[in-house]
């Protein structure tokens, strides 16, 4: 891989895209040292919908580059505002961030194109300079291969709430890519986009952690995690993401059908898995609700307490049980 020189790689970058109504969009991006501030921030006129939107684009499609340098913080703006719902700018906004960090060649550059899959590398788009190239990934950018290939991602179900009749299972997704290098620090090195800060926080700590534990899972993977439903209640998906990492690195056996699980830890490290609030409602709702192969995993604390005929009840639909205190026994 060729290594850019630092003397090379430019304070200042720009990229544009041309908007639905012909207006020409140009987004800048600055670098600067990060200084413990947020590794990217965007602004965009009148539009925090719009600039949370750019920051999340970006910090996803980061999710393929194979090293990881988080020593400066990218800064990342909109000279005019796009209509709400347009997206042909995501491209630009992307190659602007690669430019800054001297990923892409800093030129004048046009781009248009989005996905909804950044963190597998993939988009529909062009990219304009001397002459115009059409992208399907991001590899392409560089001649490479798609990266998506090298991708894992495994989806988990976990209660949103705290069971009861108007809950549901949700889903978390934890996908990596293996990085060339070490990480610096695990907690930089995993993205929860979509997210409030403290869950982000609770999301990096509980990796970094559960990783701990494995004596092979740090610094070596870049990681994100979405969520199909951002609004959650409480630590008891904890369980549920450590799974659907141990699963994406493959310290785990796949279930035929899904792993569903609830369960928190106050030591991780320890590979120890603790009980959560809502016992009850939480079983009747996963009983409901599971299916054909699936994988129950809930707190040992609970076996003592589960209803008469949980178990047979999910042997007779197909699951199957196990209640753990500790992760890497399963």
């Amino acid at each position: 891989m060729t290594t850019i020189s630092t003397s090379t790689v430019p304070t200042n970058a720009e990229c544009r895209s041309l908007l639905a109504d012909g207006r020409t969009l140009t987004i800048t991006a600055s670098r600067r040292p990060r200084a413990n501030r947020a590794d990217v921030k965007c602004t965009v006129p009148n539009a925090p919908a719009i600039a949370e939107h750019m920051q999340q684009v970006v910090r996803l499609a980061r999710h393929t580059e194979v090293r990881l340098d988080t020593r400066d913080q990218v800064v990342l703006s909109m000279d005019i505002t796009p209509a709400t719902g347009e997206r042909d700018w995501e491209l630009a906004a992307v190659l602007a961030d690669r430019m800054v960090r001297g990923l892409y060649p800093s030129a004048r550059t046009s781009a248009q194109g989005s996905s909804d899959a950044w963190h597998l590398g993939r988009v529909a788009g062009t990219v304009t300079t001397a002459e115009t190239l059409q992208i399907t990934h991001l590899g392409a950018l560089s001649g490479h291969a798609d990266p998506s290939a090298a991708v894992s991602t495994v989806r988990t179900w976990f209660p949103l709430h705290s069971g009861g009749i108007n809950d549901a299972l949700g889903w978390l997704e934890v996908s990596v890519f293996p990085l060339e290098a070490p990480a610096g620090t695990e907690e930089d090195s995993i993205a929860a986009p979509g997210l409030d800060l403290a869950a982000q926080q609770e999301i990096r700590q509980t990796l970094a952690a559960a990783r701990h534990f494995d004596g092979k899972g740090l610094h070596r993977w870049r990681s994100v995690v979405r969520f199909g439903q951002p609004r959650f209640q409480g630590s008891s998906y904890q369980l549920a993401l450590v799974m659907a990492d141990r699963l994406a690195r493959g310290r785990e056996f796949v279930p035929r059908g899904r792993i569903i699980a609830t369960g928190c830890s106050s030591a991780w490290h320890a590979g120890r898995v603790e009980t959560v609030e809502g016992r009850e409602p939480k079983l009747d709702l996963i009983f409901n609700q599971v299916n054909n192969g699936d994988r129950v995993l809930l707190p040992r604390d609970w076996q003592e307490h589960l209803p008469p005929g949980f178990a047979a009840g999910l042997r007779q639909k197909g699951a199957s049980l196990a209640c753990i205190d500790r992760i890497g026994m399963i």
